[in-house]
Order: structure tokens, then sequence, then C-alpha cells
């Protein structure tokens, strides 16, 4: 390899340090919207179970079977 000016080394160095903390800057950021999505989707799943019991109940005042209730699928 040629050999580097101070300028140029002096750049290199910037630029790696610059460059790292960006990409620590985005992991981080990934790390935050995970969180985000997986708190979202345990609100939904909770909203879910919840629709499924009151879906129960009716089935069960009804008389009729819960089409629901063995789905796989449905949880």
């Amino acid at each position: 390899m040629p050999t580097l000016t101070d300028q140029q080394r002096k750049f290199y160095e910037t630029t790696l340090a610059v460059t790292r903390q960006e990409i620590a800057d985005l992991k981080d950021q990934i790390a935050e919207e995970r969180a985000k999505v997986a708190a979202r989707i345990a609100e939904l799943q909770s909203a879910i179970d919840a629709s499924k019991q009151m879906y129960a109940a009716a089935c069960m005042r009804l008389g009729v079977d819960n089409d629901l209730a063995d789905d796989p699928t449905e949880s």
C-alpha cells in the first residue's frame, strides 16, 4: 500500500470514527423500532384475546359451536 500523508491518515481516521458512530446510532434506532413493533403486536394480541373471549361467550349464549376455539391461525 502506498504511504498516506498525515492529512490523508487524519481523513480516514475521522471517516472511521464518524461511520462507526453512524452505525451505532442506526443499530440503536433499529432496536427502538423493534421494541415499538413488539409492544404494538402485544396490544393487538391482547385485543384479539379479549375479542375471542367475547365471541366464545356469545357462542355459548346462542348455543352454537365456537368456530374460532380450535383455529391455530387465530391466536
